[in-house]
């Protein structure tokens, strides 16, 4: 641009970023920095690299394979818990207690937490939806995970239009199928018939493929490891605590120098180079004339080991918004400000990672799951049969377990605040312990009405204030009416949710 007025003589200004200059102390820094597409950054080549050294380091490093552990345990809990949200009551509760039911006989809380460890260590995961007459459910659908490695372009002949490294995709960007081979390219071949090729591939629709991954990067296609830019943190890590051991080890054994002040050819008695003197324990040994003896002492880092080894750590949990203490496993200089503090970040981004399970993984499992669960006889009420394709869409939520509080005293009285100055609600306050308010107040009225039937009193909780004294009357008794008033509210407020 230029300052000033035409004819002004103005001078030209050029903006410049010191970031975009390259001079000789950061040309070998930027050296490898590219304008590749997405999908071209992380082609067949170094996807398989990053996978490769991943699981290497996760199979070999203590804290990479707790850290990966703990996201998965984190994240998937025991297992999500689904809840139906339609009109019917009936229906949803037949229709959670058979998908309940099913995913026990499946396993599905393991393969959702092997998948979650899988995008760590491997960048991506894949589950095929199958049948399965072993399982032991009415619905015999399954689902088979199996390794990004098998998912892959053929080496021979021309690839699809649109398609990358085994995705096949239509004009919109959407996947429409995949190339799977039928065997992983890493098995061993010695086994093999002569007929067993391993190049056979199944193409199978995206229908029927659970794709599983983080894109960082718009259009992209495939997936990188979650831990790849804390991989060479993981080889320092383990290469500065080989070398603290081997400076240890040093230190330990006893390695002497036999030397001598006399200048050369004077008074001590002559000794072969590298000679060797045999030294006995606890025993006073006399060295030849003129000669001193000298013990080798070894540098140890050992003041400086556990601050570089928390530091380190902190830097490898960061690309994993996991705070030090629970990489670590070790809350020794925690308090519970900062304990609260680091955790609050933590649990942000495990509610994203579920929010994101939910639509990858468990709603695509759930809609497979219906729409095979109609075809049984007597598994669904005929009002649900009689929706066809549209129960594929049928309202529902997800439930997850609860977030354990780092002091749940603390805890129980800001909700109990909270509550009192209407600040929430019962219902976010039992989805933070991923429990259903309307089911666990059912529950408590049954327990309260067996109660009073009993005629127990709740015990009293130190520093409440002691409640009114009840009527007289049986005006507080829990009938089967009120029963029957409560379940006609659960379906009206079932029935606005869905709405």
């Amino acid at each position: 641009m230029r300052v000033g007025g035409a004819g002004s003589g103005g001078r030209r200004v050029v903006a410049k970023f010191d970031s975009a200059q390259t001079t000789p102390d950061n040309r070998r820094h930027w050296a490898n920095a590219d304008g590749l597409a997405p999908n071209a950054a992380v082609n067949p080549f170094v996807r398989s690299t990053l996978r490769n050294r991943a699981r290497y380091e996760v199979a070999n490093n203590s804290y990479a394979k707790g850290i990966v552990l703990t996201l998965a345990n984190d994240t998937i809990g025991t297992g999500p818990r689904l809840q139906m949200l339609t009109d019917d009551k009936d229906a949803n509760e037949r229709i959670e207690a058979a998908f309940e039911r099913w995913a026990k006989a499946v396993d599905l809380p393991g393969k959702l937490r092997t998948m979650r460890m899988a995008r760590a260590e491997s960048g991506e995961a894949f589950g095929l939806l199958v049948n399965n007459p072993a399982v032991d459910a009415p619905v015999s659908l399954d689902l088979r995970l199996i390794e990004p490695d098998q998912v892959t372009s053929p080496w021979f002949g021309v690839p699809k239009p649109n398609e990358f490294d085994g995705v096949v995709l239509d004009d919109a960007g959407n996947p429409v199928s995949y190339r799977i081979l039928r065997r992983h390219p890493g098995e061993n071949l010695f086994w093999r018939t002569p007929s067993a090729d391993p190049a056979a591939y199944d193409e199978l629709p995206a229908t029927s493929v659970v794709h599983y991954f983080r894109p960082d990067r718009p259009g992209q296609v495939r997936g990188v490891p979650d831990i790849t830019p804390a991989l060479p943190l993981f080889a320092q890590l383990r290469r500065f605590t080989l070398a603290v051991i081997a400076a240890a080890e040093t230190a330990a054994n006893f390695a002497a120098v036999i030397y001598t002040d006399s200048p050369p050819n004077g008074e001590a008695d002559p000794l072969e180079p590298m000679d060797e003197v045999q030294l006995e324990q606890r025993l006073a040994t006399v060295l030849p004339g003129g000669w001193k003896l000298g013990q080798v002492q070894a540098e140890h880092p050992s003041t400086t080991y556990g601050e570089f080894k928390r530091e380190l750590l902190n830097e490898i949990a960061r690309c994993l918004n996991m705070p030090f203490n629970v990489a670590a496993g070790n809350s020794s200089a925690y308090n519970y400000a900062s304990g609260r503090l680091d955790h609050q970040t933590y649990y942000k981004s495990i509610r994203v990672e579920q929010v994101h399970l939910q639509t990858a993984v468990l709603d695509r499992i759930l809609r497979a799951w219906l729409n095979e669960a109609v075809l049984v006889e007597d598994l669904l009420p005929q009002s649900m049969r009689e929706l066809g394709a549209d129960i594929a869409h049928a309202p529902h939520t997800w439930f997850w377990d609860g977030v354990e509080h780092v002091d749940p005293a603390k805890e129980a009285t800001a909700q109990a605040t909270r509550l009192a100055n209407h600040t929430t609600t019962l219902a976010t306050e039992f989805a933070r312990q991923g429990r259903d308010w309307e089911e666990e107040l059912r529950q408590r009225a049954r327990e309260q009405a067996l109660m009073n039937e009993l005629g127990l009193a709740p015990a009293p909780v130190p520093g409440a204030t002691a409640p009114a004294a009840a009527p007289s009357d049986d005006s507080t008794d829990t009938s089967e009416e009120d029963v029957t008033n409560a379940d006609d509210r659960y379906s009206s407020r079932r029935a606005k949710q869905a709405a």
